[in-house]
């Protein structure tokens, strides 16, 4: 265990007995009241990785947790949970080995299909647990379509939402993209409902989406909510989503309208789709960052994934600094990388700025690489990453 040097908040990293330093994140960090535990991949005790997917899954799900165990919790207290797959054909049987895993109030649940993880395997699973069960309530509605995970889980003041896909109620995906928006987002509202909640109380979302939605997913996503007033959000190309979709919402929401707050640095203009950051309580959501400098000559000018990162770490410092925090209060982390060979590179950069407590930790590379990484225009580059970031005061 490691004591964080944030002042106020009660953070340490967890690491379990005989885990390798595999690099600069631990595998959990507990933050007052809630557990994050970093991307668990498929690896065994042995270092090896089975062949077929259920061996895959089931090490994946013991490994996340192996996490929670050191941190005196078991799977009981998940409440949240990403499971990312390289092969959307194996969703069906990863539900199936979920149910196993969950078998009475499952955690809130969103799943992705990515091109690549840093490690062998076709699965990752990161998640958030809770310590205090009798503060743990599901969230669910008349109607709500039967799968292995609960619409939305109650964590003391914050509420967190499954994936809701933009799918009709038979599960088939509308022929109008607009209309699969607004059916992702119907299904939100309805779980917002249930836990006598609305937008107003949405701190942070990741919209999930194929290109089929991306020219329309805009307008309507700011049609929601209040302008200047937005979550902070992530928004990440998927190389599939469950059901053939082509749009998923998930993301985090606060009881208590009090203990919300949007956040913007001064050199940033409001915005009508993502706040910069938005406390929720004594949490702090980020919305995720590249390299992308605002202004008049906006852009980004590193043409390398290291120059990049630390731009991007630039850009999440500005909204921590806004909020009093720095990088030590950071206790989650998700990296998007273009190309998985930038791993290595990214690793290096990224470890400068957590020399003491290393945040837990999400890393894929979510499409195909890019052929062509040369100026878009003139010296201007394209993302090769993106970061987003959770912190706790």
């Amino acid at each position: 265990m490691l004591a964080s040097m944030a002042a106020g908040a009660d953070i340490r990293a967890i690491v379990p007995p005989g885990a390798p330093v595999a690099g600069p994140y631990s595998p959990g960090v507990m933050a007052n009241d809630f557990f994050y535990v970093s991307g668990q991949g498929p690896v065994g005790r042995d270092g090896k990785v089975a062949a077929d997917f259920d061996a895959q899954m089931r090490q994946t799900l013991e490994n996340v947790k192996n996490v929670l165990a050191a941190g005196g919790l078991t799977l009981e207290h998940v409440v949240y949970a990403h499971v990312y797959l390289t092969d959307m054909a194996n969703y069906e049987r990863m539900n199936q080995l979920w149910a196993e895993a969950f078998p009475q109030a499952p955690p809130a649940r969103a799943v992705l299909g990515i091109y690549r993880m840093p490690g062998e395997g076709g699965v990752e699973i990161n998640a958030v647990a809770f310590k205090d069960l009798s503060r743990r309530s599901i969230v669910t509605y008349p109607g709500y379509p039967g799968s292995p995970v609960s619409p939305a889980v109650i964590a003391g003041e914050k509420v967190y939402l499954s994936g809701f896909l933009g799918v009709d109620a038979a599960g088939k995906v509308p022929a109008d993209p607009g209309a699969q928006v607004e059916a992702a987002f119907d299904q939100m509202k309805k779980t917002l409902a249930a836990a006598g909640l609305d937008y107003r109380h949405v701190v942070f979302v990741n919209p999930y989406l194929t290109q089929q939605v991306q020219g329309v997913m805009n307008k309507i996503y700011a049609s929601h909510f209040e302008f200047g007033n937005t979550p902070a959000r992530a928004t990440i190309r998927a190389n599939s989503l469950p059901l053939g979709a082509n749009i998923e919402f998930t993301g985090v929401a606060v009881r208590d309208l009090s203990k919300r707050r949007a956040v913007r640095p001064k050199n940033m203009p409001p915005s009508a789709t993502a706040s910069p950051c938005v406390w929720a309580d004594d949490t702090y959501y980020c919305s995720a960052k590249d390299a992308f400098i605002p202004g008049p000559n906006e852009g980004i000018y590193a043409s390398t994934v290291e120059g990049q990162v630390r731009m991007t770490m630039r850009n999440l410092l500005d909204g921590l600094e806004e909020a009093g925090l720095n990088f030590s209060n950071v206790v989650a982390a998700n990296v998007y990388l273009d190309d998985m060979q930038d791993f290595a590179a990214m690793n290096r950069v990224y470890a400068q700025y957590f020399p003491n407590l290393k945040p837990t930790r999400t890393t894929v590379s979510q499409v195909a690489p890019r052929p062509d990484r040369g100026p878009v225009k003139d010296d201007i580059y394209p993302a090769l990453e993106q970061v987003s970031v959770v912190a706790v005061r």
